[in-house]
């Protein structure tokens, strides 16, 4: 599924809950319940978040596709809430302990983990010493034990009963079993458990101890090997690295707390000031329930809770990471060469037209150990003059620099003085594409060439349109991510998912040129229609118009309405087609266009004959304020890229190798990749350099978010070089604009 998850409303269970789901997430997320419950029928009724966002903001009240996810995401959690309780309640309900307390405890419930623990006394367990001391008829024993009465004797009872007990030899043998159930009553009582959870939470420590192998070698994971932090407020990519750390082998790690203070707040919850028989043994056994059964427990709790509030944070990251990438400027449709570096075998150069059209390929050996600076530089006139080029674009990766070097020194020859003003050198960063031409994707578009000439047109085809490119490449393969291996897969997947499908929403599709891989990630447009779309274009040439959709095999109506406005046609017969103008609205601006006694066709673009019409003029029961307002913006300037300008970083000449670094230096380099710890930054020497989050600004940064983003051309200071480990420390303190 390429990002198109929606909330279907298919089962009774969920249309039943629909109006309790929109209260709640009306509350969380300081929304009208109305709007709320508008947006779920909209998604029930099959409608995808870029059309909903886009589309249907009088319904909406004009909210936002992140607003919009929330809602989404918070709907289908509620309701997958609703069938665990409709589960645990018929569970509780069949042993015959259900009370209206209970009943209206889990009712109320909104988080999975608490609804667990209210279940966990009654979820069916395997044997436990417990278990088998109710087996051996201790059980009365035991909850008159716990109810702890000045006028009971725990001794004398258990004396007349022990006829009644089975394989039970002595008095101590019966307090002994009946202790354990206490036990286990205690440990599953969710008040007590919620007393041993808080305490953790507001004053644990995770502590790691390094494991005697690893403690004299040095590994990635140093600063792990004796660490102490506070559990409230660990930061989510040391909590990863802890993980990593252990799952690896190198480290264990706990939760350190003072046991005795839990156990006494614990005895004065559960005991008080009693003092009998009774209150001794149940004193005793709090102190058993929370060693032996609740202590690991509520560990493993808060070590999930706080692993998933980590992934949470990561995956947050990567997507904005992820989003800032797939938005980088398109550098434009024009001819281009790409170059994939190497030393011995040469480096593989491909020639694509405006529209990333692969044609012409060969190898060329300016680099070592051939160094063929000539033979290689003839190759490169004969096709700046054949094909009309006005890029180059070469991979960052190993001898990147040298090669840049060579291009450039091919353009301050005489018999390239005509081509040095037309033709622009950029460095591209390559990662993913080693991954895309070994991919079936790959192999669909180039059959009968080899990986190399693969990796070298994405190359070229990324400077070309990032966004066209990188959709067909994993995006856990592009290089931008933190802990991303670690986190839940299935929430990174749906969320990078959720990120694609925005940006290529937003961005907007040429349905005459887009690969099935872009297709595939349109608002109403799955894989199997993607593949049909193609198909058709194919067999019946390019698309002339957007009525014409309806004709692809399997494309209804209903999709028809969620794609057609994100999907253009360059050359239509109607220019309304090559806009985000919905075909549903071309009405309106047959209204506009008569109001200005015009064609249609004769206003679009003409901004000057726009710029003082007043929406309100325009509104009707079919069309709100939004629609006709997002149709005079678009008819200023149809079809426009809403991409920033494309810029690159300019690399210091004499900086190649990571050995070239010296303390002091400033230099330019390109962020490509951002962490909650600090951003990774390209200086040109194919190491990235670190600028932690303490150097990104003079001022004090909590959070990097919005001070820096992946693709941001920066300025950086070099603190430190480790040749031996290929470290670089980098600061942007003292250069901040």
């Amino acid at each position: 599924m390429s990002g198109k998850e929606t909330f279907s409303g298919a089962t009774k269970l969920e249309e039943y809950n629909l109006m309790d789901n929109a209260q709640i997430i009306a509350d969380e997320l300081n929304l009208a319940k109305p709007t709320v419950e508008k947006v779920l029928s909209l998604f029930a009724k099959g409608n995808t978040v870029p059309f909903v966002a886009r589309y249907r903001k009088e319904i909406t009240g004009g909210l936002d596709e992140v607003v919009l996810r929330k809602i989404e995401e918070r709907n289908i959690y509620l309701s997958e809430l609703l069938q665990r309780k409709e589960t645990v309640t018929k569970t509780i309900n069949e042993q015959g302990k259900m009370t209206p307390d209970l009943e209206k405890t889990i009712r109320e419930c909104l988080s999975k983990n608490e609804l667990e623990e209210i279940y966990l006394p009654f979820k069916p367990k395997k044997r436990t010493r417990a278990t088998i001391a109710r087996e051996r008829g201790l059980e009365p024993l035991a909850l008159m034990i716990l109810e702890m009465e000045d006028g009971f004797g725990p001794v004398v009872f258990a004396t007349e009963q022990m006829t009644n007990f089975k394989d039970i030899n002595s008095v101590d043998d019966a307090l002994a079993g009946a202790k354990d159930i206490i036990s286990e009553v205690i440990s599953e009582n969710a008040d007590h458990r919620s007393v041993v959870y808080s305490y953790m939470q507001t004053e644990g420590h995770y502590v790691s101890k390094v494991k005697d192998e690893y403690k004299d070698k040095n590994t990635k994971y140093n600063m792990y090997y004796n660490y102490r932090h506070t559990v409230s407020s660990i930061s989510s990519h040391n909590m990863l690295g802890l993980r990593r750390a252990e799952n690896e082998g190198v480290i264990t790690f706990t939760i350190e707390v003072s046991d005795e203070e839990i156990i006494t707040k614990l005895r004065n919850n559960i005991v008080g000031s009693r003092k009998n028989k009774c209150a001794e043994i149940v004193s005793e056994a709090i102190e058993d329930s929370y060693n032996r059964l609740m202590k690991i427990s509520v560990i493993s709790r808060i070590r999930l809770e706080n692993k998933e509030k980590a992934d949470e944070e990561a995956i947050e990251t990567f997507a904005a990471n992820l989003n800032n990438l797939l938005l980088a400027p398109p550098a434009g449709g024009c001819p281009i060469v790409g170059i994939d570096p190497g030393f011995r075998t040469g480096c593989k150069i491909v020639a694509l037209d405006n529209t990333g059209k692969l044609l012409d390929e060969t190898v060329i050996y300016p680099t070592e150990p051939r160094k063929d600076y000539e033979g290689s530089a003839k190759v490169l006139y004969d096709w700046f003059d054949k094909y009309n080029i006005e890029l180059a674009a070469i991979g960052n990766g190993t001898g990147s620099r040298e090669t840049d070097r060579f291009v450039h020194w091919v353009l301050d020859q005489d018999e390239a003085k005509k081509y040095k003003e037309k033709i622009k050198i950029v460095i591209v960063n390559e990662s993913g594409a080693s991954i895309y031409s070994a991919s079936e994707v790959a192999a669909r578009e180039f059959p009968d060439k080899d990986i190399t000439v693969r990796g070298a047109v994405s190359i070229a085809r990324r400077l070309q349109d990032p966004l066209a490119e990188l959709v067909k490449i994993d995006p856990k393969s592009i290089g931008v991510g933190q802990y991303q291996h670690d986190v839940q897969q299935k929430k990174l997947k749906k969320k990078l998912d959720d990120v694609v499908e925005h940006c290529v929403n937003y961005v907007g599709v040429d349905v005459n040129t887009a690969s099935k891989e872009l297709l595939s990630y349109v608002a109403g447009i799955s894989n199997g229609l993607a593949e049909n779309i193609v198909s058709y274009r194919n067999q019946n040439g390019l698309f002339s118009n957007r009525n014409q959709f309806l004709k692809v095999n399997k494309l209804g109506p209903k999709a028809f309405e969620q794609c057609a406005g994100f999907m253009r046609i360059r050359n239509s017969d109607n220019q309304l087609d090559n806009s985000a103008v919905h075909p549903e609205s071309y009405h309106i601006v047959d209204t506009i266009a008569t109001h200005l006694q015009k064609k249609p066709g004769d206003i679009i673009g003409h901004e000057e004959l726009i710029v003082n019409i007043d929406p309100h003029s325009f509104v009707s029961e079919k069309a709100g304020l939004p629609t006709v307002t997002d149709i005079l913006e678009e008819l200023k300037k149809p079809g426009r890229d809403p991409r920033k300008k494309f810029v690159t970083a300019a690399f210091n000449d004499s900086i190649n190798e990571i050995k070239d670094l010296e303390s002091g230096m400033v230099l330019e380099g390109t962020v490509t990749n951002v962490a909650n710890f600090g951003a990774f930054v390209d200086i040109g020497v194919h190491q990235d350099g670190l600028v932690h989050i303490s150097e990104i600004s003079n001022k004090f940064i909590k959070d990097i978010k919005g001070h820096v983003s992946v693709g941001d051309i920066v300025k950086v200071k070099v603190l430190d070089v480790d040749v031996e480990m290929k470290r670089i420390s980098l600061s942007m303190k003292q250069l901040e604009k």
